[in-house]
């Protein structure tokens, strides 16, 4: 790589230029419903920076009334056992993360993707009730059926209950809706996902912190960032031809966004599960892990990791634009900024984050993060240093193409 594409994707030292949402400039972690501030963690009482030159698009207009029939659908099933486990559920704010993450298309390819959250985090919920003893098992063991339900119908590997009728619903309408093609993507999304998390449920059976280059080689898959953006694609009707959507330089760029939005879903979500033991496998408790120190002191690092990531989407994603011969692949660029745009703002509103359940017996309404999001990447001061990440060299050789 060059010297200067290095700098710019190392990111210079600067002024950090604030534009909040709601015109709010501060840094500081606290919420919006009658004074309630958000908890404290190790990290501190604040949240950096988030740095995010990606325009915001805002959120899919039809998003709310789409969310009440998304979560008709969840009761009609009976996906929540009770009052809680419902209020827990809403407070994801699943029309938010998907009317943010996809703020144009089609509305009965948002209505499934939403189904499809719901029913997910339902299936989460059961698998982590209960003992950690044989989990991986059950959950390698519950993937398959799933991804034999969705990719060929009636194979009959899932037993009776209100789980599966609502996925054997979800297959139906999924199946009836997407072109082979697009079926074919979120098959292979989901497979993605399902192998990243029975990684990481196999490090905490076996007590294990992965190291820094094996946990950022699979967050994209813990991440299910090509589950979501099969859905983002069909919604939009983004039909890339394959050669050049499975190529080296868009396969990088998909995994950018996805590695940026799982480093910042591991800030919001890190008071949520600091009561793990053992400690919650995010990019933070890695490089803690790793460098031997806190996680307050390995805070910057993960940072500065992160706004390189950005830095390397934003001037990827420029190259690719300004070169592109094929009408559909400025729309699968829109896609991927909308997706890293979107959940920043989605993560700092959702009370899930803010009023964590190891803290709370029910999410605070209203509850969100105040946050601050920048055009520019954080400095980089005296004794903090990028990360080498081996497992990210093939993203810097799309940069030389």
């Amino acid at each position: 790589m060059s010297e200067t594409v290095r700098e710019a994707v190392n990111g210079a030292a600067s002024e950090t230029v604030s534009r909040a949402p709601g015109g709010a400039a501060s840094g500081t972690v606290s919420g919006t419903a009658g004074g309630f501030r958000a908890p404290s963690s190790a990290l501190g009482d604040r949240l950096p920076a988030f740095y995010c030159p990606v325009e915001d698009a805002g959120v899919h207009p039809a998003a709310e009334a789409l969310g009440e029939r998304a979560l008709a659908w969840a009761d009609r099933y009976g996906l929540y056992p009770d009052a809680t486990e419902r209020a827990w559920a809403r407070a994801i704010h699943n029309p938010d993360f998907v009317g943010r993450a996809i703020p144009y298309g089609d509305e009965e390819t948002l209505l499934l993707f939403m189904e499809w959250n719901y029913w997910a985090w339902a299936v989460d919920d059961w698998q982590d009730s209960g003992t950690a003893v044989g989990r991986t098992a059950v959950v390698v063991d519950h993937g398959q059926r799933v991804l034999r339900a969705l990719e060929a119908p009636g194979s009959a590997m899932l037993p009776p209950g209100a789980l599966s009728a609502a996925l054997d619903d979800l297959v139906a309408r999924t199946r009836a809706r997407f072109t082979p093609a697009q079926l074919w993507r979120l098959c292979a999304g989901t497979r993605d996902w399902l192998s990243g998390v029975a990684w990481q449920t196999a490090n905490t059976e076996r007590g294990r912190m992965p190291s820094l280059n094996d946990f950022v080689a699979v967050r994209v898959s813990v991440n299910g960032t090509r589950f979501s953006l099969a859905f983002s694609e069909a919604a939009n009707g983004i039909r890339l031809p394959p050669d050049l959507h499975f190529s080296p330089a868009v396969q990088a760029l998909t995994d950018a966004a996805g590695f940026i939005v799982g480093c910042d879903n591991d800030l919001f979500s890190y008071a949520m599960d600091d009561h793990l033991d053992p400690p919650a496998q995010n990019l933070v408790n890695v490089l803690a892990h790793q460098e031997g120190c806190s996680a307050a002191d390995a805070l910057p690092a993960a940072v500065a990791l992160r706004d390189r990531a950005m830095t390397y989407f934003v001037t990827l994603r420029e190259r690719l634009a300004a070169r592109a011969t094929d009408p559909e692949l400025p729309l699968l660029l829109d896609a991927l900024s909308h997706y890293v745009s979107g959940c920043i703002r989605w993560m700092s509103k959702a009370p899930r984050y803010a009023s964590p359940r190891n803290r709370y017996p029910l999410p605070v309404d209203g509850a969100s993060y105040g946050i601050t999001v920048t055009d520019r990447p954080a400095a980089v001061g005296d004794g903090v240093r990028v990360p080498e990440v081996p497992a990210l060299d093939w993203w810097w050789a799309q940069l030389e193409n």
